[in-house]
Formats: structure tokens, C-alpha cells, sequence
């Protein structure tokens, strides 16, 4: 498993993709360069597979833009999605505890939209 700051070093040379993944749920879920190096470092397909696999939730497939926060504390995280707010109050659209996680990170934030998983910085 990497490092906290080595992953963190690692996910900032990532400005835009020059590919995209296809998820293994199909064609209706792709993920860019930063979001691949993140599941491969982190060990966090997991988190790949939750964001794919909840788009078939009505209110979240009809969201076209929407922000995945997974918050860690102490081995346990939340996993939240929100439609990001679209100029006002964001909108909670899905909230989970998992009850157990190694991923390095205390928080990071993944976006989707045009059936892609991003980091933000990628967009």
C-alpha cells in the first residue's frame, strides 16, 4: 500500500486524461488516468465499483453531475454523493458507512459526469 504523502504527490501530476477505462459494469461507466492510478495505488477499485454500480439508483442516474466524498476517520469512512450544488445548496443524493477501509487518504473527492469517474483536477 502507498503512502498518504506519496499518494497525495502522486494524484497532483494528474491535469486532464489521455485515456479512459472502461468499468467492468460496461460501457456506461468510464474512469480517467488519475482516477486508475488511484484504484491501483490505493487499492481502491472498491470504491470504483460503489460509484458504477449506485448510477442504477433512479436519483443518481438522472444526476448528469455528481460529487462522490469518501470521508476516513479511524479505519471507518462515509461514502456521500451529492449533485454538487449547481450554483446553490448542494443535494444529498446517497450516503454509506463502510465499516472498515485501509484507504490511505483521510478524504478524497471524485467527480461524475458524462459517465466518467474523475478526479477533479482531471475535469
Amino acid at each position: 500500500m502507498i503512502s498518504k504523502s506519496d499518494l497525495e504527490s502522486g494524484l497532483d501530476n494528474f491535469t486532464g486524461s489521455d485515456n479512459l477505462y472502461q468499468h467492468w459494469t460496461g460501457p456506461n461507466v468510464l474512469y480517467t488516468d488519475g482516477v486508475k492510478y488511484l484504484a491501483e495505488r490505493a487499492g481502491a477499485f472498491w470504491l470504483l465499483d460503489k460509484i458504477a454500480t449506485l448510477q442504477a439508483l433512479p436519483k443518481i442516474k438522472r444526476e448528469e453531475f455528481q460529487v462522490w466524498r469518501l470521508k476516513v476517520d479511524n479505519k471507518k469512512a462515509v461514502l456521500t454523493c451529492t449533485d454538487g450544488g449547481n450554483g446553490g445548496p448542494e443535494i444529498k443524493l446517497h450516503s454509506e458507512k463502510i465499516d472498515f477501509t485501509d484507504f490511505p487518504l483521510d478524504e478524497i473527492t471524485l467527480w461524475f459526469t458524462g459517465n466518467t469517474i474523475l478526479l477533479p483536477r482531471e475535469y
